[in-house]
């Protein structure tokens, strides 16, 4: 009989991990962004 709770638990630690993998790359394109603006600016 499968261990369901493992398996659910397997799930949301991949979840999270993908969340989080996530909000790191939209970080880095805000940073990115702001850091654009501010060289324009000082342009």
């Amino acid at each position: 009989m499968p261990d369901y709770k493992e398996l659910y638990l397997q799930l949301m630690r991949a979840t999270e991990k993908s969340i989080r993998i996530l909000v790191e790359a939209q970080q880095n394109c805000e940073e990115q962004i702001l850091q654009e603006e501010e060289q324009e600016s000082r342009t």
